[in-house]
């Protein structure tokens, strides 16, 4: 399979080929790959406007043409699926079987807002609380917010994206996207489809790979009502405080924890805890970075966690035999090979990997990490994983706690006191019983805590971020 040599922008739902100013490569060979249109400042004020004034006509539309735009969706991608995938196994360098599996979710996704488009349901209320407002009943439903601002990031080029364009479609706001530029092109491919819907009004959607630089007006333009960015802590934080009045969606990093208590199952925990900790090469915000191991299995475990790391296939992407592909950059893989290295340096054993080949980066564990180093302290967003031991279980807790960062856990205890307690204490926006902390299945309630942003993806739940509460009272006379 191979990609086109240049794709377009999508400006207020049409195709455009302004320049050809974007070279994405091939994140495993580095080599250019295709080139896209670069928006510039103009292009992103005519695509806001645009939003604006499709913003009626997309709260008028119908719940089932709302429905029908998303099931066509779902349609054009099962068809391209394998295109899909390929694009994402070349622009971010997944490995094949995981660019397989983000297509599916993506599938999933927009499958589940073509259910939920249907559901966006209100309620009556009884006022008659009191003497007062005897003979008055209250009713709300949800409307659109109106024209909505989206950023998405590189890791999950398609599933990221559509977690913010189908619920928007989903409760009738238009919207402007700005893909990863390193990984622009699943958000244009889902343009291309949306483009097909006749049902959209103009304006409804633009699809705008830009320069930093040349992208404030994503966040700082008072037309837009709704900013959600999914990314960095430091991008997505400096972002609301630019953002004035409009409301903030984040979902931002992580360095989640697992405790693996004495009685898990560890033949089903090693399999689990290899995948959190390095699919993907690790460039996930919920991937497992820490590992809690009870002291009564640490040396039994800690020994299947090497033998199997140290058996992962590292290469090309495009192989179906290759588990660890590269990162997104040579310079990611550098920063993270330094933290690696000063980790050590500060008396850090190194268990399995550390070497790193351009963008190349073994997956690697260490123990013995000094809280204070960046690779416990910070995302590692690579492969990179740090055992620890404990013995008590509510230092465990304590331990996972120990971040500035709290998106999820991920708990292997056969215990439901342990775990129940986990739930009522961990300071994350979700835990995993028996699993890993980066598993997630679309229709749940996702995001953090702490430096891990703010709010909730989750189609029903970012469709209630998309929308107001409108009140009507009734006096029966």
């Amino acid at each position: 399979m191979k990609l086109k040599d240049v794709y377009p922008l999508y400006l207020n739902n049409k195709a455009a080929q302004p320049n050809t100013d974007l070279a994405v490569t091939d994140k495993f060979t580095g080599e250019v790959a295709f080139r896209t249109a670069l928006a510039t400042p103009d292009v992103i004020d005519e695509a806001i406007a645009g939003a604006v004034r499709a913003a009626a006509p997309m709260a008028k539309l119908a719940s089932f043409e709302k429905q029908a735009v998303l099931n066509h969706c779902v349609a054009r991608f099962r068809e391209r699926f394998d295109e899909l995938a390929y694009a994402l196994c070349v622009e971010a360098g997944k490995p094949i079987a995981d660019a397989e599996g983000e297509v599916g979710r993506l599938i999933d996704t927009f499958r589940i807002a073509a259910e939920e488009a249907v559901r966006n349901y209100g309620e009556i209320q009884p006022l008659d609380i009191s003497p007062r407002s005897k003979g008055y009943m209250g009713m709300w439903k949800r409307v659109p917010i109106g024209p909505c601002s989206f950023i998405s990031p590189f890791n999950f080029p398609l599933n990221l994206a559509a977690h913010k364009i189908a619920p928007a479609i989903a409760v009738g706001c238009p919207f402007v996207m700005k893909p990863a530029s390193m990984t622009p092109l699943g958000a244009i491919i889902i343009g291309e489809v949306l483009a097909e819907c006749d049902i959209l009004p103009e304006g409804a959607f633009s699809i705008l790979p830009a320069s930093r630089d040349g992208a404030d007006l994503f966040t700082s333009d008072d037309r837009l009502k709704l900013l959600s960015f999914t990314g960095s802590p430091g991008v997505g934080w400096d972002l609301k405080a630019k953002a004035g009045k409009k409301k903030v969606i984040l979902e931002l990093g992580g360095n989640a924890a697992v405790i693996v208590d004495r009685d898990a199952d560890l033949d089903h925990a090693l399999a689990r805890i290899i995948f959190g900790a390095f699919y993907q090469s690790g460039q996930s915000c919920i991937g497992v970075q820490r590992i809690l191991i009870h002291a009564d299995i640490y040396d039994r475990f800690r020994a299947m966690l090497v033998e199997k790391t140290k058996a992962l296939v590292s290469g090309d992407p495009k192989d179906r035999d290759t588990f660890i592909g590269p990162m997104i950059s040579e310079k990611e893989a550098a920063r993270l090979g330094g933290w690696i290295e000063d980790a050590v340096a500060g008396g850090a054993t190194l268990l399995a990997g550390g070497r790193r080949d351009g963008a190349m980066l073994e997956a690697t564990l260490l123990e013995n990490v000094d809280r204070k180093a960046d690779a416990y302290r910070e995302e590692a967003f690579g492969p990179l994983a740090i055992l620890s031991k404990f013995t008590d279980w509510d230092d465990a807790l304590a331990e996972v706690n120990d971040s500035k960062f709290g998106l999820q856990a991920g708990l292997f205890t056969r215990d439901l006191h342990k775990v129940l307690a986990a739930w009522d204490d961990l300071d994350v926006g979700g835990i995993v019983v028996n699993d890993v902390s980066s598993y997630r299945v679309d229709n749940m309630p996702y995001g953090g805590v702490k430096d891990s942003g703010l709010g909730r993806e989750g189609i029903r739940f970012a469709m209630e971020d998309m929308t107001e509460i409108r009140n009507m009272v009734i006096r029966r006379a």
